[in-house]
């Protein structure tokens, strides 16, 4: 049975030496235009689901909103897409309002794809620079980060089915997975679980850990400095800026979190 975020198509799977005809699940990519105040942002790929999470959450990440609040997030269908003649896949549109008082976007010259989270968008310098350091948190207990990625595995049902995405979570110092968010994108993903976060009052993250399923790349930094987190812990490996960034946030970041070994890349201890 599909879930959520699934389709299921007819495949050829080799088998025994065999080509057998066979249904398989794979995940959903469709693209999404944000706006802010009824002004384009961006376009991004994704896995539908939390769209109005997603939405808030790079518009957080990136600074748009300035600490006004949201007071309304809707979502529609562009009509344009209607046409039988026209490919089956829509263009979502989600609007994210604030009432005028968010500053008017620049919009990305650029659709982001699945991989690329800062496609088009601002300098690095404009992502970090208006960030402030992160208060000093402890370190994570060692057997809190050699558990993490197994307590998340067993949640991620869109994973398990297709195989084809991305999870992020929300746990806090004892470990326990909070909220999980899964998509094509990781930092759909994670923007997602910030949105969340975000509609519910609940930033900065202050106490609260991030969880991502492959690499550490600069952009998840980015917005987990932007959210508040404490701890940042990926299963795959940081880039060289990832940790620059996150030593200079103050972020705790750890990559390459297995049930046996992990590595400590910020902050950098005597």
């Amino acid at each position: 049975m599909t879930g959520p975020g699934a389709d299921q198509l007819l495949i050829h799977r080799h088998v025994d030496g065999r080509l057998r005809r066979v249904p398989d699940e794979v995940a959903v990519e469709e693209p999404l235009e944000i706006r802010l105040d009824g002004h384009l942002v961006a376009t991004t790929l994704r896995t539908p689901g939390n769209d109005h999470e997603l939405a808030v959450g790079l518009l957080h990440a990136e600074g748009l909103l300035d600490g006004v609040p949201v007071t309304r997030v809707h979502h529609c269908f562009d009509a344009k897409q209607s046409d039988d003649r026209l490919p089956t896949v829509e263009l979502n549109v989600i609007t994210v309002d604030t009432g005028g008082r968010a500053p008017v976007p620049t919009p990305r010259l650029q659709t982001a794809t699945a991989a690329c989270g800062l496609c088009g968008s601002t300098t690095i310098d404009q992502l970090t620079a208006r960030l402030p350091p992160l208060p000093p948190t402890p370190r994570l207990a060692d057997q809190v980060i050699l558990d993490i990625a197994e307590r998340v595995r067993g949640r991620q049902g869109l994973f398990g089915a297709t195989g084809g995405v991305h999870a992020a979570a929300v746990f806090d110092a004892s470990g326990e997975p909070l909220l999980l968010r899964e998509d094509v994108g990781r930092h759909n993903a994670v923007d997602k679980l910030v949105g969340r976060l975000r509609l519910d009052d609940r930033l900065p993250a202050s106490g609260l850990g991030l969880f991502v399923s492959g690499r550490a790349g600069f952009e998840l930094v980015q917005k987990a400095w932007a959210a508040g987190f404490a701890w940042m812990v990926a299963v795959g490996a940081p880039t060289s800026l990832a940790v620059r960034t996150a030593r200079s946030a103050g972020l705790v970041l750890v990559g390459f979190a297995t049930d046996h070994r992990f590595n400590l890349y910020a902050p950098l201890e005597p």
